[in-house]
């Protein structure tokens, strides 16, 4: 049945993710009526899948330089780090009863590394102080003067609220939410948005059918990239990534993702070159390799010698031409520079995160959208990005206590 009058709440919150329940707990704190609205039928899903493998809720990096890794959008995510850092967070998740520790990589995990104590505590928390939910409610958008409109499975539902903020997300793992349908509806009204697209994917290359057949799912480690910056100065990052049925990912290859989807949009390719056997010099290669090999096939006296692993010498082969294998020297240099030549990134769907969305400039320093005054977004759906190890959580949590705090300011301050 179709609602015939719009219902009426201070604030509406769109988007049951972490940025839209920290605004909810925000307005709430500060006595306001808050309604949160969610297209599934439960919230966090995202959160939740993000800390199957252990939650990894934000970083010990020291700020300035944690604010870095938010690259072109570093000046304007500082300051919603002004507002709640790293630190911030942690203190938050003790006061739900659950402390953190910082791992040897400077990541910070829950001291049992699940997701899900935390995000019961917090919606438990939540329904306690009074904020009402309400799932399966897909937003559609406005009506003619203003109300918001909801799908559900009773029928079309309007509410009129004060004040709003939408923390709908971005367009990766679309089967939990995130799946960008929102663009439509805030272009409509004219809203700028940067078009999305993947960030922290995986990318293709094309490897042959005997490499992906069997080595796909193989890991890589240690690796260290190197590639050539846009100022011709030589990079490198030690890491470890994951080799697929069409090319690479994992967190070698995701803390670079944005300038290699950059990239191949400006030349159509985008190039990294592994160090397979890092600590080991090209010199010392080339004498392990020299050695005699006896009856060994070319294979096996790769992996004997060098110690690679039969995904790594896979690659050696995949990229060198057959009769170059008899040359010592041309093995140990490919070892030491595997070239990589990425074609495009994986779709959006596939990704962990998505870089564009609402552009910053067309919103206030309260996250408040400048051509709709009492709209607020928060979270993922904004134009910023940033690698994974706990900066995407961390932003999205400041992001939704920002819009939250200028949903307070504008309903509680005199006109």
């Amino acid at each position: 049945m179709t609602a015939t009058a719009p219902e009426t709440t201070r604030v509406a919150i769109v988007g049951g993710g972490p940025a839209g329940l920290m605004a909810a707990e925000v307005a709430n704190a500060a006595g306001l009526q808050v309604d949160l609205f969610e297209a599934k039928g439960s919230v966090g899903r995202k959160f939740l899948i993000a800390g199957k493998g252990g939650l990894n809720l934000t970083h010990g990096e020291p700020r300035p330089s944690f604010d870095a890794r938010y690259g072109e959008r570093a000046a304007e995510l500082a300051r919603w780090l002004d507002a709640f850092d790293g630190e911030a967070l942690r203190d938050w998740a003790r006061g739900l009863g659950v402390e953190t520790y910082v791992g040897s990589s400077g990541r910070v995990f829950p001291n049992d590394r699940k997701a899900a104590p935390l995000l019961r505590g917090w919606v438990r928390r939540l329904r306690e102080a009074g904020v009402r939910f309400h799932v399966q409610h897909r937003w559609q958008g406005w009506t003619d003067d203003g109300a918001l409109r909801f799908a559900t499975p009773d029928g079309e539902r309007t509410v009129r609220a004060d004040a709003t903020v939408l923390a709908l997300g971005g367009a990766s793992w679309p089967e939990l939410g995130s799946d960008g349908a929102w663009v439509d509806l805030l272009a409509a009204r004219g809203i700028d948005i940067a078009p999305l697209r993947a960030s922290n994917c995986g990318f293709d290359i094309g490897w042959s059918a005997v490499l992906a057949e069997k080595h796909a799912g193989a890991p890589l480690k240690p690796v260290v990239a190197h590639w050539v910056d846009d100022d011709g100065i030589p990079l490198s990052l030690q890491g470890e990534c994951v080799l697929t049925a069409t090319g690479v990912e994992g967190s070698l290859i995701y803390a670079l993702s944005a300038m290699l989807r950059e990239r191949i949009a400006r030349d159509g390719e985008a190039t990294l070159w592994l160090d397979l056997a890092p600590g080991r010099s090209l010199e010392r290669l080339e004498a392990l390799l020299s050695a005699p090999r006896g009856k060994r096939s070319i294979g096996d006296h790769l992996k004997r010698q060098t110690g690679l692993d039969a995904a790594k010498a896979a690659l050696i082969f995949e990229t060198l031409p057959r009769e170059a294998m008899n040359d010592p020297a041309c093995v140990a240099a490919r070892v030491k520079r595997l070239p990589l030549s990425l074609k495009n990134p994986r779709p959006v769907a596939e990704a962990i995160s998505t870089a564009g969305g609402v552009r910053l400039e067309a919103l206030d320093d309260s996250l408040q959208l400048k051509s709709m005054p009492g709209v607020f977004c928060a979270g993922e759906m904004l134009d910023w990005e940033a690698p994974t190890g706990g900066y995407l959580l961390t932003a999205c949590f400041a992001s939704g206590l920002i819009a939250g705090r200028g949903a307070i300011e504008r309903l509680t301050t005199p006109l």
